[in-house]
């Protein structure tokens, strides 16, 4: 019955048939079994129990399970089917699988078999000498033939065992184990050789042994000497301390562990010489006050400088205090600020680099920068801010004090800072973050110093900035000065016109000043808008009807308050190249010596072609050198008068007034209005 349940499957009457049959050994096995989660494997051990062991090989094939198949054929001595199953489904007992047939064969007799299978199970090393130690000849055989490390170990430590000293060297140099051959000269006496086989290989297990013997035997520099290659250092410090070896003594603590070099300072500290070799063990340590406290009683000035390297914000604040009091006494003031903005002490730290001028390097400036503080209250962070802000400006590094400044709070500042460095888009970036109308008016104002005429971003800036600044006035301002500029540079009436008039509506948008000013500037303005149009559509009716156009000139200018609306000279010029163009030189002449007389220190070339004043050179027979003279003058004057425009601080609020006066060359308007702008 236990068999048809083989074939059925059926484990639970297979258990009971097995308890009827007293079969304990057969229950236990297939009891084990039913950990195996395959029914197949479990009902294969029924079969192996019950003696049905073709059916046991095909269950387990059926449900793939290839190691307990391999284990099957082992126990049943198949050695050649448990082979292939482990080579080719179950190479994860490839090794144990060799290693039990070679057991099996070793037990069969075929030792030379079995060796070949030890060798496959890489277990040869032990099992090997094991199997052949009856058969020494056997075994010697097989070490030479080997070719292996381990097994010539294990034969020089049989030799040596034997007392054969010479084949056990023979076979250690083999194996490459230079403790051994070390051990070994020593014990033989053979120090030298054995010194020699420690250099050369640099062994440190040969090394120190080596060193333990020449210690032994009171030969105190070769075991430094050795003990340091086996870089057993303590031990090398130990020899050096009882035997006065005070120079090796630092090299070999430097060398060695923090323990080793703190020993090594105190006993250069308690021998009260070479102090300087103490303080350097002591920072090497790590014993960063102990070493300071050393330096200073010792006056170690060179120690201090390298110790004070290496101190940092998470040094202690007393010793870092100290060691810039010592580096403020001689003179080394930029170390002494590191070591101040270490220690937290930033108020006279930044005393420090306004006092001897020192430059606050970024990464300083960031250090010393502080925005909360439990020492320093709100107000006292701020101030410390401006200060490293002021220092940065004094230093011309503007940029860094734009940075220090914004972060105390005073955009202000800032901006002027910003405006000294001529960084165009940092300036116009700021005004557009900072969004406040008086760095709109800064940003406006710097532009304005600028060449705007020629850059039209520039222009746009100006006239952005003011706009977002809400100060048409200031606007206005620069409208008119826009105005007089293309008059004065470019005779372009047409643009003066077109910028008058945009001055004019921005004065409008402005609030009335004290004292009704206001209406006074909108009036001129307007009067000069009038005398710009008249003197634009003279030029424009001329090439139709020139005659007109001369008479309505001529009573142009006898409109009062002309200039500087329209400049005389242009006027005059005007009428002098149409009578030079007309033939009438003598009228010409006449309106070129009223000009003269009108505007005497200027230049007429200025006002009149060059073509024109020839013809009246040569047919009027007379000489216009005193003009060259003058129209040089008037270059230089035109020059002065723009580096004075461009140097102005780009901080200053230009008014139109202002403008209108610096342009035209009015000195005695400027300097009234402004006393503190007569040496610019």
């Amino acid at each position: 019955m236990a068999r048809m349940c083989v074939k059925t499957r059926r484990l639970d009457v297979a258990r009971v048939c097995l308890g009827n049959m007293g079969n304990a050994r057969a229950a236990k096995a297939v009891k084990e079994a039913e950990a195996e989660p395959e029914p197949e494997a479990q009902v294969a051990m029924l079969a192996i129990q019950l003696g049905m062991l073709e059916d046991a090989e095909k269950l387990y094939k059926s449900c793939h399970r290839h190691d307990l198949l391999n284990a099957f054929y082992q126990a049943s001595s198949e050695w050649p089917q448990a082979l292939e199953t482990a080579e080719t489904h179950d190479r994860i007992h490839l090794r144990t699988t060799y290693y039990n047939y070679a057991k099996y064969l070793e037990s069969m007799g075929q030792k030379n078999l079995a060796l070949v299978y030890y060798e496959k199970s890489d277990t040869h090393r032990v099992e090997v000498p094991r199997m052949l130690q009856e058969d020494t000849s056997s075994l010697e055989i097989y070490v030479n033939k080997a070719k292996d490390k381990n097994i010539y170990k294990w034969w020089a430590q049989y030799m040596e065992s034997q007392s054969d000293m010479e084949r056990a060297l023979q076979f250690y140099e083999r194996a490459q184990d230079y403790l051994s051959l070390v051990r070994v000269h020593c014990y033989m006496g053979n120090v030298q050789e054995a010194s020699q086989i420690a250099n050369n290989t640099g062994d440190r297990a040969a090394s120190y042994h080596l060193a333990r013997h020449y210690e032994g035997h009171d030969d105190i520099k070769q075991a430094v000497h050795f003990y340091t290659r086996a870089q057993a250092y303590n031990n090398a410090i130990r020899l050096c301390k009882e035997n006065g070896l005070d120079d090796q003594l630092m090299n070999l603590a430097l060398l060695s562990n923090p323990e080793d070099m703190m020993e090594a300072a105190c006993y250069y500290e308690e021998k009260g010489k070479h102090m300087d070799r103490a303080v350097a063990l002591f920072h090497k340590a790590g014993y960063v006050s102990k070493a300071l406290e050393l330096a200073f009683a010792t006056e170690q000035f060179a120690a201090l400088q390298l110790i004070a390297e290496d101190l940092n914000e998470s040094s202690d604040p007393a010793l870092l205090t100290r060691c810039s009091d010592f580096f403020i006494q001689h003179s080394q003031y930029e170390k002494a600020v590191e070591l101040l903005a270490a220690a937290k002490k930033y108020p006279q730290a930044v005393e420090l680099c306004l006092t001897q001028n020192l430059t606050i390097t970024e990464d300083l400036a960031e250090r010393m920068t502080v925005t909360d503080s439990k020492d320093l209250s709100e107000e006292a962070c701020k101030e410390l801010l401006e200060k490293i802000a002021d220092c940065c400006m004094s230093q011309g590094s503007y940029h860094l004090a734009t940075k220090v400044y914004t972060q105390a709070g005073n955009k202000h500042r800032a901006m002027k800072a910003l405006l000294k460095s001529g960084d165009t888009d940092k300036i116009a970036f700021f005004a557009n973050v900072s969004r406040q109308k008086e760095l709109f008016i800064m940003a406006a104002n710097y532009f304005q110093s600028l060449d705007w005429r020629q850059n039209p971003k520039n222009l746009k800036r100006i006239i952005e900035f003011y706009t977002k600044g809400k100060a048409p006035d200031l606007l206005g301002g620069f409208y008119e000065a826009c105005a007089q500029v293309e008059i004065d540079d470019y005779q372009n009436y047409e643009k003066a016109l077109d910028a008058l008039t945009e001055a004019f509506k921005c004065l409008s948008k402005a609030k009335d000043t004290p004292g009704g000013q206001q209406e006074v500037k909108l009036t001129e303005l307007q009067q000069k808008i009038s005398l710009i149009k008249k003197f634009v559509h003279i030029r424009r009716l001329y090439p139709e009807d020139p005659d007109e156009a001369v008479r309505l000139c001529e009573a142009l200018l006898e409109e009062p308050g002309l200039d500087p609306a329209v400049r005389i000279g242009d006027a005059f010029g005007f009428l002098v190249e149409h009578h030079c163009q007309q033939g009438h030189l003598q009228m010409a002449y006449q309106k070129l010596e009223e000009l003269q007389k009108l505007l005497p220190s200027q230049s007429i070339r200025y006002y009149i072609s060059q073509a024109s004043l020839d013809t009246l050179q040569r047919e009027m027979g007379i000489t216009l050198e005193s003009g060259d003279h003058k129209h040089v003058l008037r270059e230089e004057d035109e020059v002065e008068e723009d580096l004075t425009f461009h140097s102005l601080p780009a901080s200053f609020h230009f008014s139109s007034s202002f403008l209108t006066w610096l342009l035209l060359g009015n000195q005695d308007e400027i300097t009234n209005t402004c006393p503190g702008m007569r040496s610019s």
